[in-house]
């Protein structure tokens, strides 16, 4: 309820001020909120062109309304429905979380490549269109950078190692490539 009021004066008058009389201008200043609210709605009224069903969108406002007070509806410029993500999509936050991991790897010369099959593996398990692709992150962190950490840190993966990550047996597996010594030794240098 503070929260709303607040946000409201903000909306209303552009500007916020403090019980010390201080104020803060918000008239230049383009606010973003984002609401789970009628996202079931949105998982189920998608087209198969990928597009919000008009009833979709109509159930979604009808909750919104339910949950918001008019007076702060009104002061919103405009309401823009999301589409869940669609698996390429998926796909391409695991390259970028996978890209943060090789990219630390690097200073140990360790390298590895994720196979398509593991990439889709990655996006279908970790993904959860409910709350988003957060549980991605955290999917990605459990499976894959705390097991590589692990071997690292148990010396099955020795500085100038290579791994192929593939999927196993419903899971994914680590096949570690150890350097030649040539290849260690210019790593170590």
């Amino acid at each position: 309820s503070d929260v709303f009021n607040i946000l409201l004066q903000i909306l209303d008058d552009g500007r916020l001020t403090d019980s010390h009389g201080r104020t803060v201008d918000f008239k230049n200043t383009v606010i973003i909120m984002t609401s789970n609210l009628g996202s079931q709605y949105l998982l189920e009224g998608i087209t198969a062109t990928g597009e919000i069903k008009p009833e979709a969108k109509t159930a979604v406002m009808r909750e919104l309304r339910a949950h918001f007070r008019p007076e702060f509806l009104n002061r919103i410029d405009e309401i823009v429905l999301f589409k869940p993500l669609t698996l390429e999509e998926i796909k391409k936050i695991v390259d970028l979380q996978v890209g943060y991991i090789q990219e630390r790897l690097k200073d140990r010369g360790i390298t590895f490549i994720l196979s398509e099959e593991a990439k889709e593996f990655i996006a279908k398990e970790g993904y959860d269109p409910v709350y988003g692709a957060r549980p991605l992150k955290r999917y990605i962190q459990r499976k894959l950078e705390t097991v590589l950490a692990k071997k690292i840190i148990a010396g099955e993966v020795p500085d100038g190692s290579h791994i192929n990550i593939v999927v196993r047996e419903g899971d994914l597996d680590f096949e570690i490539v150890p350097p030649v010594r040539e290849e260690l030794e210019a790593a170590v240098v």
